[in-house]
């Protein structure tokens, strides 16, 4: 029926067209309803009585059991007119590719698609969807916003794929520890917690689109059988039913649902009738669930394949008494050809009511229209996967993970760990027998001592292991490969239950569940325990980030597993501001834009700028990338990892040098408005005596560039000989300062050094020029206030404290030889590769350790160093820097237009080179360094920008790397991902 006719007909029932906005919107919507009425006519009357009875079933159908599969569904859509698709196991693209194949057959009306996606399309689509947490871990999130988000985009997602209604949500109350076949696919025991998330997850569906359809009526929670196998009995009364199992149903269906799942059960209060199912008794489905509660809504059977239906009854029959019971949509039936043919005979005879089933042949159609079928298009498959898994979808189930950890117990406020630099910490792992995703995590924020197991544990090494452990302050013991069967112990063995009760004797202990919350009555005896509820890679990652203060764990236990932990229990705890580990779409970066960064760090190393290097992202306290390239050398023989170790090279003047003097200014021992000779007893009676603090670390004191020290005790320049008395091949107390592998400078050669430095010549003006010279003496500073050797009150006052696994000076001393990227081919100094020892040959002659170079550090530990300082100088639940005094060093100086004090800053000398990106904000301080990094801190956007590179390897005379901006080019990305 055309518009205008439409118009005509509201005219002549005496509608008015114009009249107040109200009234218009309801004639919009009297409009919108004839054309909906219409075109439910026109469909019914086309239908053939064989083609109505399809209508009312829904077949299964897969998208990986291949092509004899395919052709029957193909068969039961082309010749018996069935009018849905369950879509069980398979891919994305080969479901969508069906569902057009199966539409195009059905050329009368559209066929309605289906899927259980309780926790997402990954719950059938596995592996190649997102799959978000299942309901009982939903069950703990307090804010119940974050059902009603993972709804809409659960809508979206099928959608996309051409599904139209979810069999979701499962608002069953769990309240029966040994239900085999609901568990965790319930929100938990409680009826208003499961109310209400139901109520959020159905309106995000509904309100996107996506048709949602409550199961299982009447409550399916408090069983011991699954209905798949045999048909459950419920013994309960109508009373108790009414106010626990009834409830969440009652709810939903006064406030919208559209659709709801009948499940096979015999519930004697109900109905009597011996070994009757639920789905098959009009007592329920049509007097108590459509009449008493007035559900208007579609009604499905819960699968007619299931044995809780078949045992005893018919193929057939099972399907006539369905419809007479009230229900609407018979799904996947086992014999759809008996099944036809029976509804005809019992239409025939008047045993189904005709009326009744045309009424519900309109139902379906209905239901069709409204959700958009009159206006059918095929699924567009381009770009399919990537529709699906979108930053969005995997951003959300963060959050939904988040959201759901549960700190049950917590006594002496255990967790998070603050304290981790004296931390004397193990942990312990049962079931998987190796080392898990949950304790790699763990060792990014502390070195941690891991152990793991299988599921059980010998009394030997029990006792082996508690002896040893027993000695530390805290043991964390998490249990992985889980089982949700009570008689399974729930996958726990005794012998790791009795190992935890006998360490908790001895020291404390941290209990993390991985698995069924169930399982924490096994606990009760031990004070500090965490609910994680599942062991996928992303919850082991963020429940060691919560156990260390990268947020705030807010969940609550939806269940009741013991008198220890009950419904509700929960400890809310405290972020304490330390990095958290997410992907780009966390923070609002675009992971396709990123993907640039790929291509110019491979430029890079096939252009031979760099063998290897390292990029990492921080962004709003989140690292959400960090990838390796390349490898340790050009040979090839060390891929470069992201736990590598590189030579810091002048970033030592921000990450050592200049956080230690703002320390001393904090403390009001240093003042940095005074001179050099007040601190220092060296430079007195020179002409460093006067030279201003701040104006030295600005680089704006008059001093030269630097000193090739190294030159006056070398004969020759390739391969050259050492000047007698300065070097040996032996180490002696004389000769105690390690240069090189096998080489040994004079100790009193470092006085020579120094006396360079304070002989050496001021310039005329003090403009700006970049010298390392004065970082040697800043290192002098910091030893002369405060009586420590350098190297050790940096450890002592920020590394330590902030957790840094290897960030310190000479990592030869303390690591693999392997892990240390190698920097350069020596032919001109030490005559042999340098690896782990520092580059910079000044800082090399003087033991390794400088103010201006000689640090060695991984990327992460690098960003906690930049992190802390963007947080105000607090970490981990500490204040290391005040934030005025993080100002005012991170401030430009007065006549700088690049520098503050200590650290680089963006180029504002248009005539100049740039030294970044030229998309970061003018705010943005770090430092770069000679050996091929940079790490640069960009307060207007919360984002730090790390690149790590040997550019030096095999010699510091290959410039490709600064030539070709490959640093600002990747910072240049970085920005350009920003949303």
């Amino acid at each position: 029926m055309r518009f205008a006719v439409v118009i005509l007909m509201l005219l002549l029932a005496n509608v008015p067209l114009k009249m107040s906005s109200s009234v218009g919107t309801d004639l919009s919507e009297q409009i919108k309803k004839k054309l909906e009425d219409e075109w439910v006519q026109r469909k019914f009357d086309a239908l053939t009585d064989d083609e109505k009875i399809g209508q009312l079933i829904m077949v299964r159908a897969h998208s990986n059991l291949g092509s004899s599969h395919e052709r029957a569904v193909e068969q039961l859509v082309e010749k018996y007119k069935v009018g849905g698709l369950l879509f069980f196991q398979g891919t994305p693209t080969r479901q969508a590719q069906l569902t057009n194949r199966y539409q195009a057959k059905a050329n009368k009306i559209p066929l309605m698609v289906a899927i259980d996606g309780e926790w997402g399309l990954g719950m059938r689509l596995r592996g190649s969807t997102v799959s978000y947490p299942r309901q009982l871990m939903l069950g703990a999130i307090n804010d119940d916003r974050l059902l009603y988000d993972m709804g809409k985009e659960v809508a979206r997602q099928c959608r996309r794929l051409g599904v139209h209604v979810n069999f979701a949500p499962v608002v069953d109350v769990n309240n029966n520890i040994n239900n085999p076949v609901i568990n965790d696919r319930s929100f938990g025991d409680s009826r208003p917690n499961v109310t209400t998330k139901s109520y959020m997850y159905m309106m995000g569906m509904q309100d996107n689109g996506l048709m949602a359809c409550a199961k299982h009526f009447p409550g399916h929670g408090d069983t011991d059988t699954d209905s798949h196998n045999d048909l459950p009995v419920i013994k309960h009364s109508k009373s108790r039913l009414d106010s626990v199992e009834l409830y969440p149903f009652k709810v939903l269906a006064q406030h919208g649902l559209q659709s709801m799942m009948i499940a096979h059960l015999s519930i004697p209060s109900l109905d009597n009738t011996y070994r009757l199912p639920s789905s098959l008794s009009r007592k329920i489905v049509t007097n108590l669930l459509k009449e008493d509660l007035g559900y208007e809504g579609l009604i499905f059977t819960d699968g007619l394949e299931m044995q809780g239906v078949r045992k005893y009854f018919k193929n057939g029959e099972i399907e006539v008494k369905a419809l007479i019971a009230g229900n609407d949509i018979l799904l996947v039936p086992p014999d759809v050809p008996t099944a036809i043919s029976a509804i005809k005979k019992a239409l025939d005879t008047g045993e189904l009511s005709r009326s009744e089933f045309e009424a519900k042949v309109r139902k379906v159609i209905r239901a069709k229209y409204r959700l958009g079928l009159h206006d059918y298009k095929p699924i567009d498959l381009k770009n399919l996967s990537a529709d699906l898994n979108n930053e969005a979808a995997t951003t959300l189930k963060r959050k939904l993970t988040e959201a759901a950890i549960t700190v049950v117990r917590n006594k002496d406020e255990v967790i998070p760990f603050r304290r981790i630099d004296d931390l004397n910490m193990a942990s312990v792992s049962f079931g998987r027998g190796r080392a898990t995703a949950f304790q790699q995590a763990m060792n990014r924020y502390s070195n941690i001592s891991n152990y793991y197991s299988g599921r059980s544990i010998s009394s030997s090494r029990t006792r082996s292991w508690v002896s040893s452990l027993g000695r530390k302050d805290y043991v964390v013991v998490s249990f992985h490969a889980m089982s949700k069967s009570p008689s399974r112990n729930f996958g726990i063995s005794q012998s790791a239950v009795e190992f935890v009760e006998q360490l908790s004797k001895r020291t404390k202990v941290v209990v993390v569940v991985f698995g069924s919350p169930y399982a924490l009555k096994l606990f009760d005896n031990i004070d500090c325990v965490v609910a994680a509820y599942d062991e996928d890679d992303l919850t082991q990652e963020i429940t060691a980030q919560g156990i260390f203060g990268g947020f705030a764990m807010s969940g609550r236990l939806p269940v009741t597993a013991s008198y220890k932990s009950k419904y509700g229990d929960g400890v809310p705890t405290y972020g304490l501001m330390r990095l958290q580990y997410g992907s780009p779409a966390d923070v609002g970066l675009d992971a396709e834009k990123l993907k640039k960064i790929d291509a110019i760090a491979n430029e890079a190393i096939n252009i031979r700028a760099t063998p290897g290097l390292q990029v990492l992202v921080s962004k709003n306290n989140t690292v959400v990338f960090h990838k390796a390239y390349g490898h340790h050398t050009y040979a090839k023989e060390r891929e470069v990892r992201t736990d590598d170790i590189f030579d810091m090279a002048s970033v030592t003047k921000i990450a050592a040098a200049t956080l230690s003097v703002m320390k001393l200014v904090d403390e009001g021992k240093v003042d940095i408005n005074r001179t050099l000779g007040t601190y220092i007893p060296r430079v007195r009676g020179t002409n460093k005596e006067n030279l201003i603090i701040k104006d030295v670390m600005a680089h704006h004191a008059r001093l030269k560039s630097w000193i090739p020290f190294y030159k006056e005790t070398v004969l020759g320049t390739d391969n050259p000989e050492y000047v007698k008395g300065i070097y040996s091949e032996v180490q002696t107390d004389t000769f105690s300062v390690k240069v090189a592998d096998n080489l040994y400078m004079n100790k009193y050669y470092k006085d020579v050094v120094y006396q360079k430095i304070l002989d050496s010549e001021l310039r005329s003006r003090n403009s700006y020029v970049y010298s390392d010279l004065g970082f040697y003496l800043i290192k002098d500073l910091v030893e002369s206030v405060t009586n420590m050797p350098f190297e050790e009150y940096v450890q002592q006052t920020f590394y330590r404290p902030l957790g840094l696994s290897a960030t310190g000076f000479n990592p030869w001393e303390r690591f693999p030889k392997d892990r240390i990227v190698p920097t350069e081919r020596d032919n001109y100094f030490r005559n042999q590769t340098v690896q782990g020892y520092v580059h910079d040959m000044g800082s090399a002659m003087l033991g390794g350790v400088s103010g201006h170079a000689g640090l060695f550090s991984t990327a992460n530990d690098m960003a906690i160093i930049m992190q802390m300082l963007m947080n105000g100088g607090v970490y981990g639940g500490k204040e290391y820097l005040k934030p005025e005094t993080i100002e005012q060093f991170t401030h430009r100086y007065p006549r700088s237009k690049r520098r503050g004090i200590g650290f680089d800053m963006k180029q504002l000398d248009s005539r100049s080179s740039e030294n970044m990106s030229p998309l970061a904000s003018s705010q943005t301080y770090g430092h770069m360094g000679f050996t091929g990094i940079c790490v640069w801190s960009d307060p207007a956007h919360d984002l730090t920008y790390i690149f790590f590179s040997n550019r030096t390897y095999p010699t510091m005379n290959n410039k490709k790397l600064i030539n070709e901006d490959i640093r600002p080019r990747i910072q240049s990305a970085i920005y350009k991902a920003m949303r």
